[in-house]
């Protein structure tokens, strides 16, 4: 059994902020279902979605037992026809986005308990649909 004070450090070592990543201009997106990385854009839609970076990674460890499941939520740039915005997407929580149902749906590697997810090595994978 955990004691109070490693749960409360290990609970505060779970949010996790990696700085942004410049999204690659220039190349095209990735292809509707494909998992990209930091900075990558992928099209969902007639929209391309690039994810900047991790926000928080509270989920829980895959080698651990958590009283709760903890979130991921990645800012994410949205570019449409004659717009964009960023926009902070939560795994399995779909937001509107002008007419949009956008949801961050996988988010890759999971979490090891004591130690750091190197931001290159995260893959996501988003969906959208018409409102």
């Amino acid at each position: 059994m955990h004691s109070a004070p490693a749960l409360a450090a290990l609970a505060l070592s779970a949010c996790v902020t990696h700085g942004d990543a410049a999204p690659h201009r220039g190349s095209p997106p990735a292809a509707e279902a494909t998992p990209v990385g930091l900075g990558q854009a992928v099209s969902v839609g007639d929209l391309a979605l690039t994810p900047l970076a991790v926000i928080e990674d509270s989920r829980c460890p895959i080698n651990a037992r958590c009283v709760w499941a903890g979130r991921i939520i990645v800012r994410t740039q949205v570019d449409g026809p004659a717009w964009h915005e960023t926009r902070d997407l939560q795994l399995g929580e779909p937001q509107q986005v002008r007419g949009h149902r956008l949801a961050l749906v996988s988010a890759e590697p999971g979490r090891m308990a004591g130690a750091e997810t190197p931001p290159a090595t995260y893959r996501f994978v988003f969906e959208s649909g018409a409102d």
